[in-house]
């Protein structure tokens, strides 16, 4: 886009549109398009579709500068979701910055089954191991009414985007700073749900550079989290519990194969939406 006065005068949003879609493009954006409709989307407070209706209007200096700077964001290579400030996840709209990983459509699997593991139970109390940003733990306490929530995590940095979510969306959930390796806290517990740290170091290499450089690391990487998790929640989880873990796509066996070892039974591996092994669950004897 030109710095020009005269093209600050006359520039369309259609004309923005364009311009923002080639530059993406050009820094190797996936979805360039997409993403240049969400940002000035958001620049101007419009949905998508608001857009469409408004290609002829020119923009006021003031929101061409404040487009370009969030162009400018996703140029670099900062994610989509951290420059918009906000992301979805199932009916909720969170709050998303560096501060914890962005919800993805992998774990809203992990909520489904959370979901048909409570099934029938008026208030169970369910323990989210990595609260992150609270996505989990938000999810459930939004679509199990009655359900009691407690969500930890050992970044106080995440629980405190948790804690701006749980005000947001004005759901009760209860967040600690607790660290997994040092035993999950109380007893007795109906759910424990994780989504833990599950790349490997020999996958550094792979990641893209917008979830290498941009994305905690303490979240990422795998560092016996999985392991730790299945230990003690056969002690915490009441006899009958529910454990529901999210996993790697090529580890979901050998966590599955983790809980039969551990004595879990009913252990089942539940695909994500993509056909990837994903969620593996189990139950503490009764």
């Amino acid at each position: 886009m030109s710095d020009s006065k005269s093209d600050t005068n006359r520039v369309t949003l259609g004309e923005v549109l364009r311009r923002s879609t080639d530059h993406l493009a050009a820094r190797g954006a996936e979805r360039p398009r997409l993403d240049a409709e969400r940002l000035l989307g958001r620049s101007l407070g419009m949905e998508r579709v608001e857009l469409y209706m408004h290609l002829d209007r020119p923009l006021t200096p003031p929101e061409l500068d404040h487009a370009r700077a969030l162009l400018a964001r996703r140029a670099a290579g900062e994610p989509l979701q951290y420059v918009l400030g906000e992301w979805g996840f199932r009916r909720l709209t969170l709050r998303v910055d560096r501060r914890a990983l962005i919800p993805r459509p992998e774990t809203e699997t992990l909520v489904e089954r959370c979901l048909a593991l409570l099934d029938g139970e008026g208030a169970p109390r369910v323990l989210d191991v990595g609260a992150g940003s609270g996505a989990v733990a938000l999810a459930l306490a939004d679509e199990h009414p009655g359900a009691r929530v407690t969500a930890i995590d050992v970044s106080e940095e995440a629980l405190s985007l948790a804690r701006e979510n749980a005000e947001l969306t004005g759901l009760a959930v209860e967040l600690l700073c607790h660290d997994l390796f040092a035993g999950l806290p109380g007893d007795g517990w109906d759910l424990v749900v994780s989504n833990p740290p599950y790349v490997r170091d020999d996958e550094l290499a792979s990641l893209a550079p917008e979830v290498a450089d941009w994305e905690p690391e303490l979240a990422l990487f795998d560092r016996g989290q999985t392991e730790a998790l299945v230990r003690d929640a056969s002690r915490a989880l009441r006899p009958g519990g529910a454990l529901a873990i999210e996993t790697h796509q090529d580890g979901a066996s050998g966590v599955a194969a983790l809980l039969d070892r551990e004595g879990y039974v009913a252990v089942r591996t539940t695909k994500d939406l993509a056909g990837r092994d994903r969620v593996v669950e189990g139950r503490t004897p009764a």
